[in-house]
């Protein structure tokens, strides 16, 4: 891969131009995604329904995508790495695709970073954008007990980020619980059972709305 971080170790939290077109790309994108998934306008959904929700998932999504990521990004920092965020416009394209039939991938991208690190290290910097939606699933839950659209933001904002950690933690592939696993099995099974329980819970029990 010829990508190249431009972010220098040890220094303050800095974006490129790349990288913050990248993050507006992604978080536009994955909002369009969640918005399709909750108000599917091609299966009957008014046009004016799809772009509220477009409007709350914006709002949800891009705090839980963007935090997730930023989070990644300080600890690879703190680790001395070399670190920026990029799209993956494939993956960004298959979740339009799946949102679409029904079901949604949410993997628009990675932070990518460089130099020398630990296995310990790798899996902090991996667990750091799981564990950053778990806390922000706990700041928006005393949202839903709030008047409209305050509510539909806290349950929209609670599922979003139950589910960015259950799916993120999953072992496979490039995502973050594979380097969680790696490093620790005991931290990986601490984050990843509680993660997918209560996706499930509010998924199957609860419902989304």
């Amino acid at each position: 891969m010829s990508y190249q971080p431009q972010q220098k170790s040890g220094s303050e939290l800095q974006f490129s131009d790349r990288e913050l077109r990248d993050l507006a790309v992604a978080w536009l994108t994955l909002s369009v995604a969640f918005a399709l998934l909750f108000a599917p306008i091609h299966r009957g959904s008014s046009v004016g329904t799809f772009l509220t929700m477009v409007a709350l998932s914006l709002v949800t999504v891009g705090v839980a995508f963007l935090l997730h990521e930023i989070a990644h990004k300080m600890v690879a920092i703190e680790f001395g790495q070399l670190a920026e965020f990029r799209a993956d416009y494939q993956m960004l394209f298959l979740a339009i695709m799946g949102a679409l039939i029904g079901f949604l991938v949410a993997a628009p991208g990675a932070v990518y970073h460089r130099g020398q690190i630990t296995t310990r290290e790798n899996g902090l910097i991996a667990l750091a954008g799981p564990v950053t939606n778990l806390f922000l699933a706990l700041l928006f839950l005393p949202l839903v007990i709030l008047p409209e659209p305050l509510g539909t933001i806290g349950q929209m904002g609670i599922w979003i980020n139950l589910f960015l950690a259950a799916f993120n933690m999953i072992p496979f592939g490039p995502l973050d619980g594979k380097s969680v696993l790696e490093w620790h099995k005991g931290v990986f099974v601490l984050v990843f059972v509680p993660s997918v329980a209560l996706a499930a819970f509010v998924i199957f029990r609860v419902g989304l709305f």
